[in-house]
């Protein structure tokens, strides 16, 4: 059996992080080959080769494959397919992007987020919110999955795959790039952050939510949300964490005026250690919090980050 393993490349960079993740979840599958595709993706090839566990490495240029367009990149992978047992890339939103295209254009089921790879038919992904495993047998020729990255730890920087070069597939020139806006921030990138304090609801509004920017710069932690935080305006779509937004697992998770619905915790509750700041003791939040304040976060929240 082999794998062919979808690199996540922007900009003709690779996140390491999410890709070796990804290479840690499928490497018991059989060799795995990493696909780096975009406009100029030979720096992000040459990394992926680095990554332990990695047997190949495809570099795929093309200017089709610039703009992380859907249909060009699914169209390159059901080109290169045949070869292949098991089609993964970690979930990300290009991958949910991608990826169920692949499984339509090979005719199979897409499974998505998985979590537990228990044999090469067979896996594990939550449901209900993370309420419940499911465990998904395929009998497909192909498989075709996304895998949840947070999950799993890097695989190391020691390899050196060989790197060769494929043309793209052809263009169904279906869709079109017309600008990128994308927020750019000096702080760590949310799912892989080592440490992330959210806000919530209970911040109470877009110029209250300073107080979690300024202890996440004292952390050297990225900034998260609650949905109901970003559905209010208090912070950008690209935060929100939950079963809607971004799924993490830090080795800390600060959550600050966060009741803990169940949405929420689904992104978040396989974080090593998480610590909760609420007023209100009933809050659902405090039982899977490790450590717990039941305390103002307009007093709490100023004290900790001067005490840092």
């Amino acid at each position: 059996m082999a794998v062919l393993l979808i690199g996540e490349v922007t900009d003709g960079a690779l996140s390491v992080d999410a890709t070796a993740k990804a290479v840690a979840a499928v490497t018991s599958l059989g060799d795995v080959t990493v696909l780096c595709a975009g406009a100029n993706a030979s720096e992000a090839a040459a990394e992926a080769a680095k990554i332990d566990g990695v047997s190949a490495v495809v570099c795929a240029e093309d200017a089709s494959l610039g703009h992380r367009l859907a249909e060009p990149t699914a169209a390159l992978i059901v080109s290169l397919a045949e070869d292949y047992s098991h089609i993964a890339a970690p979930g990300t939103t290009d991958a949910k992007n991608v990826m169920p295209r692949v499984a339509a254009l090979l005719d199979v089921m897409v499974i998505s987020e998985v979590t537990a790879v228990v044999d090469a038919d067979t896996f594990e992904r939550p449901i209900y919110a993370g309420n419940a495993i499911q465990t998904v047998k395929s009998a497909d020729a192909t498989k075709v999955m996304t895998i949840r990255t947070a999950g799993f730890d890097a695989a190391g920087m020691g390899g050196s795959a060989s790197v060769s070069n494929v043309g793209a597939a052809a263009d169904p020139a279906l869709s079109e790039w017309v600008a990128d806006k994308v927020a750019s921030s000096d702080r760590p990138e949310l799912t892989s952050a080592g440490v992330v304090v959210s806000g919530g609801r209970g911040v109470g509004s877009e110029d209250d939510f300073k107080l979690i920017e300024a202890l996440a710069d004292k952390l050297n932690a990225a900034v998260g949300a609650s949905r109901a935080a970003v559905d209010s305006g208090y912070a950008p779509n690209d935060w929100q964490v939950g079963q809607t937004g971004k799924v993490v697992a830090p080795d800390l998770y600060v959550a600050v005026g966060i009741s803990g619905a169940i949405q929420h915790l689904a992104g978040m509750k396989d974080s090593k250690i998480i610590v909760a700041i609420n007023k209100d003791e009933e809050a659902p939040i405090f039982q899977v919090a490790d450590f717990g304040l039941v305390a103002d976060l307009f007093d709490a929240v100023p004290e900790l980050t001067s005490k840092l």
